[in-house]
């Protein structure tokens, strides 16, 4: 193969891959291309739930074609027995003569095992292919086994001044229905959906994707340390819907009892409550991809914390003046170099409204 057809088969495995984004945790979502004489002969991504693998979806679907192919895979082969055998031992029994994968997996059961139990069985392996394309898909998973926390996207839907709501709190609805219907779309790719208790007690949020036909429904978390929140449609909906609350040990044990009844969740941050304990406790979770949408002092706190890797912005052409509601609430005073910087990775218009997307600088 040369190489603009190594890239061409590996930017499809990258596009299969990212199908399964908000739907295989505490799995990566992978995607795998088998190719033999030039023809596809085969094709596979992540499963809901993180089984079957990629490679394994790849080779059923090619059965005896598989032998004498290359396969192109988005992360190493996994290396290690869990509910089924190792992916490089499938790809090995398989008779697949050459394997191209985007990353290593740092996973310690794997990094760098999957490759030699292929190079060991003869097969040519050639790694890293477009390795910094698979990190940007990959950017959950690496950062939960990397950091030990979920990446975190920020959303923010704003006035041209970067105000929420008017000075009375009203917020419906600053962006137009093609921003809501983009925002819907961004809710299926992540596993799950954060706010503050804020923004329940504010708005009584569903916090669940609508408008895309049957999807998946990532969790949907609260942070609040006091559990001094409503028992309003999260409460109603939690054995349908899981409702994760993150709580602090202030608790009241009326309010643990009250939203245990419903189904809920809960998770206790043990010692102070703060922004990196508690991507550190979902993380421990399995989570590797949470969307965060509110509120002001929320993310504040996680911007301080220095765990937002992405934001994303719709910003409306409307103003609401300095009596408005901020975005973001009051940070710590520091030097202007001290604050958090992001790079701009892309920006359009959606509608009436325009989309831009910012990653770590």
């Amino acid at each position: 193969m040369t190489p603009e057809i190594d890239r061409r088969f590996m930017a499809l495995a990258l596009s299969l891959g990212r199908r399964g984004l908000g739907r295989t945790w505490p799995n990566p979502a992978v995607g795998c291309v088998l190719v033999r004489d030039g023809r596809i002969v085969g094709r596979g991504w992540t499963q809901p739930g993180g089984r079957p693998h990629a490679e394994r979806e790849a080779l059923a679907q090619a059965g005896a074609a598989a032998r004498g192919a290359t396969a192109y895979v988005s992360l190493e082969p996994c290396a290690h027995h869990g509910r089924t055998s190792p992916c490089a031992e499938a790809l090995v029994a398989a008779g697949v003569a050459r394997v191209v994968s985007a990353l290593e997996d740092p996973d310690p059961r794997v990094a760098g095992r999957g490759h030699q139990i292929l190079r060991d069985a003869g097969i040519e392996v050639l790694a890293g292919l477009m390795a910094p394309e698979a990190e940007a898909a990959q950017i959950g998973f690496l950062t939960r086994i990397r950091q030990g926390r979920p990446m975190l996207t920020l959303k923010l839907a704003t006035s041209f001044d970067g105000r929420i709501a008017t000075a009375s709190g009203e917020s419906r609805w600053i962006t137009g229905p093609e921003a809501r219907h983009l925002t819907h779309a961004l809710r299926a790719r992540h596993d799950a959906i954060l706010v503050g208790a804020g923004t329940v007690r504010a708005d009584d949020p569903m916090l669940n994707v609508r408008g895309l036909g049957p999807v998946a429904q990532p969790v949907r978390i609260v942070a609040s340390a006091g559990l001094d929140l409503p028992l309003g449609r999260l409460a109603a909906s939690a054995r349908e819907i899981p409702v994760w609350l993150v709580h602090g040990a202030e608790a009241p044990t009326e309010r643990r009892a009250a939203w245990d009844a419903t189904g809920a969740r809960r998770i206790e941050l043990p010692g102070a409550f703060d922004a990196a304990g508690m991507m550190a406790a979902l993380g421990a979770e399995g989570l590797t991809r949470v969307f965060c949408e509110g509120g002001g002092q929320l993310a504040a706190s996680l911007l301080t914390a220095g765990v937002v890797d992405e934001v994303v912005g719709f910003t409306a052409g409307l103003t609401l003046g300095a009596e408005g509601r901020a975005s973001i609430g009051a940070l710590a005073e520091a030097p202007l170099g001290a604050f958090p910087r992001f790079r701009l990775a892309e920006t359009r218009p959606v509608g009436a409204d325009i989309y831009h997307r910012w990653t770590r600088a």
